[in-house]
């Protein structure tokens, strides 16, 4: 399904995605590498063994990211312009290699856009769950949004 123009969502509209992600080894490896994130929590199976976890942790960025890209195919696909932020970003439990992840989204707030008629503003609630339904990381995210064609806020015209 192609992303949603501003209008077409509305204040507490949720999604079930239907795409679900198992983690890998690689995905960890190469993102934490790509990254220059050298924390052996997440590069080291010997140094993660002695941790209270037992194991590797996937690093919370790759989470962070697949989370939302996983959200992008039926909310902001070809119709956002930017990432305005993330917020609120956490994760309450690890995923580690192996976990296959899917997710919801919320919209939060929708707000016109004042200095860019032909955008609105649209915060998003992205929740991750693991395969056990446990949430393993949370995010608010305000993207900008393309409004539909021809449904621009009228501008003002500074000569009268």
């Amino acid at each position: 399904m192609a992303g949603r123009y501003y209008e077409q969502f509305s204040v507490g509209q949720t999604f079930t995605h239907d795409i679900r992600r198992t983690v890998t080894e690689t995905d960890n490896v190469l993102f934490t590498t790509m990254t220059h994130n050298p924390a052996a929590i997440h590069l080291d199976a010997e140094y993660a063994s002695h941790t209270e976890f037992g194991k590797p942790l996937m690093n919370s960025a790759f989470t962070l990211g697949l989370m939302v890209g996983i959200s992008v195919g039926d909310t902001t696909l070809g119709t956002t312009v930017g990432n305005l932020g993330w917020d609120e970003v956490r994760f309450p439990r690890p995923v580690f290699v192996g976990d296959t992840l899917h997710v919801t989204s919320t919209v939060l707030e929708l707000k016109a856009s004042t200095s860019r008629p032909d955008n609105g503003i649209v915060v998003f609630e992205h929740v991750a769950f693991n395969q056990r339904d446990e949430v393993v990381a949370t995010c608010k995210r305000v993207a900008l949004m393309l409004r539909l064609p021809g449904s621009s806020q009228p501008t003002r015209n500074p000569e009268g």
